[in-house]
């Protein structure tokens, strides 16, 4: 007699062996202050997410001939089972790994393009390839979460600013929740979050809202006569996962 397929202990199994985190969360603008106290490296951009990363999967380290060379055990592709695995390139990864900490640490590499040269085989689109799907799973994880944030009309009270019958209007780039805070109180905001921090990691806030988010702010700003704590009312704060078939934080194009 077969036995019963039981599909919710399976999808358990796997999300668990897999460190997959709740990606449903969603709350608001102050639950993701709490969240932000709780666990500030949420904040992380785009190059201290990669390099981070890269060393969560781990290093070793080796002399050859005479100089001291790190291997990055995140270009083993071990996830999955070494099928994008790099081999021979030590050097040239343990150079690229070297300019995302660059980045990282803000020291104006991120700032610039980093461009992939070599001959045709020598993993350039491996590497990409590599990184884009790191990157997909890292944002599903608990040490990988990322949040972003939609403005929310509940009580459809807002004339339609969203458009014709839309009650929600998700950010069209995915932006920081932390850029909602204007400019002169963002120096406060990050001294009182960063207090009382262990490590190195400290909160910075760089960046400004998209021109629809911007749009958006500023109507609601006039609508409540500067309130901004009503402004904060519309906006649902939510995790979100990156996607490179979605183009959700990863775009990818083919050269004609």
């Amino acid at each position: 007699m077969a036995t019963k397929f039981d599909l919710s202990s399976l999808v358990k199994n796997w999300q668990t062996s897999h460190g997959i985190y709740h990606a449903g969360w969603t709350g608001t603008f102050q639950d993701y202050l709490e969240l932000v106290k709780s666990n500030p490296k949420i904040t992380r951009n785009a190059f201290q997410r990669m390099y981070d990363m890269i060393l969560e999967a781990g290093t070793e380290e080796y002399i050859d001939f005479k100089k001291q060379v790190i291997r990055y055990k995140f270009f083993d592709d071990a996830k999955n089972n070494g099928k994008d695995a790099v081999f021979g390139l030590d050097v040239p990864l343990m150079k690229l790994v070297n300019v995302l900490k660059s980045a990282a640490l803000g020291y104006g590499t991120e700032k610039r393009v980093i461009l992939l040269h070599g001959p045709v085989g020598s993993a350039k689109s491996t590497i990409c390839r590599m990184l884009k799907k790191g990157l997909e799973a890292y944002s599903k994880t608990e040490s990988g979460a990322l949040y972003t944030f939609e403005w929310v009309d509940t009580d459809g009270t807002l004339d339609g600013l969203f458009g014709k019958g839309a009650r929600v209007f998700p950010t069209p780039m995915n932006e920081e929740p932390l850029w909602l805070i204007p400019e002169e109180m963002r120096s406060q905001v990050c001294e009182e979050l960063n207090r009382g921090q262990e490590g190195t990691f400290r909160i910075h806030i760089e960046g400004e809202l998209s021109p629809p988010s911007r749009y958006i702010f500023k109507a609601l700003m006039d609508r409540y006569g500067g309130d901004y704590m009503k402004v904060l009312s519309h906006v649902r704060v939510k995790r979100m996962s990156l996607s490179e078939a979605d183009r959700v934080g990863i775009g990818t194009f083919q050269p004609k």
